[in-house]
């Protein structure tokens, strides 16, 4: 049922591109005169009539669904698209989170034992609370923390940073849609305005803000899900701290990383780069190493966990490094610690804290990530090593 559900909302989406055309507003129309006539005169011959104009309906709007389905997969073309639509038609909708095996090849119990195993697995020194942590200690705003978040937040800003959005994207712990930002702009930004230039000056963040959703899916093209590794774990964070890690994201980029840039080996989320550049540099300097006849050697490192075990201070020390302010890495140091994920499966839900890493899906995560593996690139690429960063998701 959950691929009959996602193979219809691709198709409504090739739809889109199609227009309704005369000949089935007509079917349609047609159908419904004949339903209200057999209403009326409680004909047998009429309920005939009905029937077969409702079948003939049918049979016109499954074959415009196909025509449009087959339009949508033609035109679609581009890399990130594609992706997309191979993991919507790849994923098993038989699979479902139940009892999982442990390392040590115990199975568990229950819900909670289940819950608790993708805790301990995927975010390690990880602990069950009872109640949110305590919120963290404003600082006091100096006049240069004050005119640097005047520069980072601005009306305009904030405003290209709700639109960004997708408008019905999936709620978070606060319950609060894109699209309620986005309709209710004039209203809301002022103060969201005055609310961020208050948690950038001070380094505060709210404790509701710093409340994180894990919800974990299988990992497409897996053979077994029986255990936790089988599994990504996903953070939903709320969309008003993701509007003002968009805002100190464009900052980093503008300013920081103009001045201090990344080494052009960093492949991975840069613009106008991808994984196909990585890969065609790669492929050039392989061809060019065999035409002269000699020896390369290659390998490829997959870092597991990369999000879920760096440390807040070699994030920190990596900002520092390609010249943000100290007012930015307070505040992003205050984003990540002291963290409180809810996981739910069925009706057992577990609330824990979170010592380390950077929530997958956050709009800050892919940008300190590729800040903590430039230094590694930068080393290799000084010892005479061609080395790509080349993430895949």
């Amino acid at each position: 049922m959950r691929r009959k559900k996602l193979v219809s909302q691709w198709v409504k989406m090739g739809r889109q591109s199609l227009k309704w055309t005369a000949e089935l507003e007509f079917l349609r129309r047609r159908v419904r005169r004949l339903f209200n006539k057999c209403r009326l005169d409680k004909n047998p011959h009429s309920w005939d009539l009905y029937r077969e104009a409702q079948r003939n309906y049918r049979k016109e709007v499954r074959k415009a669904s196909k025509n449009a389905w087959r339009a949508f997969c033609s035109t679609t073309d581009d890399l990130p698209r594609s992706a997309r639509l191979h993991r919507a038609l790849s994923r098993d909708p038989k699979t479902k989170l139940g009892s999982l095996v442990a390392p040590t090849g115990r199975q568990t119990q229950s819900e909670g034992e289940t819950v608790e195993l993708l805790l301990t697995t995927h975010f390690p020194n990880s602990g069950v609370i009872q109640a949110l942590a305590a919120p963290v200690a404003a600082l006091l705003a100096r006049r240069s923390d004050w005119r640097l978040a005047t520069r980072v937040v601005t009306f305009r800003g904030v405003e290209w940073a709700i639109d960004s959005f997708t408008p019905y994207k999936s709620p978070e712990v606060d319950g609060i849609f894109p699209a309620l930002l986005q309709q209710a702009w004039e209203v809301v930004i002022p103060y969201l305005v005055y609310i961020f230039h208050a948690c950038l000056e001070t380094g505060y963040v709210p404790a509701i803000w710093r409340q994180v959703k894990v919800v974990f899916i299988p990992k497409p093209g897996r053979s077994t899900y029986s255990g936790p590794r089988d599994y990504r774990p996903i953070s939903l964070t709320s969309f008003l701290i993701k509007t003002i890690e968009r805002l100190v994201d464009r900052y980093l980029r503008d300013e920081a990383l103009a001045i201090v840039p990344m080494h052009p080996n960093q492949h991975a989320y840069q613009a106008g780069k991808s994984v196909e550049t990585a890969l065609h540099q790669l492929v050039v300097w392989a061809e060019k190493v065999l035409d002269q006849q000699e020896i390369a050697l290659g390998a490829f490192l997959d870092i597991e966990g990369a999000f879920n075990y760096t440390c807040y201070d070699t994030m920190c020390d990596a900002l520092f490094r390609h010249g943000s302010e100290y007012t930015i890495m307070r505040w992003i140091k205050a984003t990540l610690e002291g963290r409180v994920a809810v996981a739910t499966l069925n009706e057992i839900s577990l609330r824990f804290t979170i010592s380390r890493g950077c929530p997958q899906e956050g709009v800050l995560s892919p940008l300190l990530g590729c800040l903590v593996v430039n230094d590694l690139l930068t080393r290799l690429s000084g010892g005479g090593i061609l080395s790509r960063d080349m993430q895949m998701t």
